[in-house]
């Protein structure tokens, strides 16, 4: 399992400005310089399509938990959930690149996750509480852009929920290592000040991935 899975939260899927994807693909161009094999599939989750935790997901769940027949448009919902939930496990390592909404992740990466955790297939049930089943040396990278910076110890801390979410639900899910790169403070700092410190951190990060995932980095 060396599969690296992108998921591509930004609304413009393949915007040319943006400073969330343009990190991105310092990311993976030194990533793939690194793990020239390596096998990388993105998700692009505003252009692919993502089931919505609606009436019908729910209603498929639970006529599937009770052996019951489904309707084609409950049996359309619970494939394409069957499907990104292959993916998603299928991968190593997870890198997700998301704007920040509203100090909180963008309205289809939360989509995704709620199609991804999944009793007894990312996470499970004991006598002591709910332990996660992806214990086997995962690791997830965020890159998040944001207008505002975050990392002062002040109000706009305590109201970044956008890593806090992320962070419990991978450690939820037994993922090993989380890390953040934050290209913060667009909307007060030079933008080309902000994306160049992003860069040197996310190839940093794709030589640790690289390192991880094939056990060393050709240089």
């Amino acid at each position: 399992m060396n599969k690296m899975l992108v998921l591509n939260a930004h609304p413009d899927v393949e915007s040319t400005t943006s400073v969330t994807l343009n990190v991105l693909e310092s990311f993976l161009q030194r990533y793939r310089e690194l793990v020239p094999d390596g096998e990388v599939e993105q998700l692009n989750l505003y252009r692919d399509e993502i089931p919505l935790l609606d009436h019908v997901a729910l209603a498929a769940r639970s006529k599937s938990a009770a052996g019951q027949l489904l309707t084609p448009e409950e049996q359309a919902v619970t494939d394409r959930t069957n499907e990104l939930l292959r993916q998603f496990k299928d991968a190593k390592n997870i890198v997700i690149a998301m704007p920040m909404h509203n100090f909180n992740i963008p309205s289809k990466l939360k989509d995704y996750m709620d199609a991804i955790l999944i009793p007894r297939e990312t996470y499970t049930f004991t006598h002591s509480g709910s332990v996660g089943l992806l214990k086997d040396g995962r690791s997830v990278l965020v890159i998040q852009g944001s207008g505002s910076i975050y990392t002062n110890n002040d109000w706009y801390t305590e109201v970044e929920y956008s890593h806090q979410y992320l962070r419990s639900m991978f450690t939820f899910m037994g993922f090993d290592s989380y890390e953040i790169i934050r290209a913060q403070g667009n909307a007060v700092l030079p933008k080309e000040n902000v994306l160049e410190r992003a860069k040197q951190e996310a190839l940093q990060a794709a030589e640790r991935f690289a390192h991880r995932m094939s056990g060393s980095v050709t240089r």
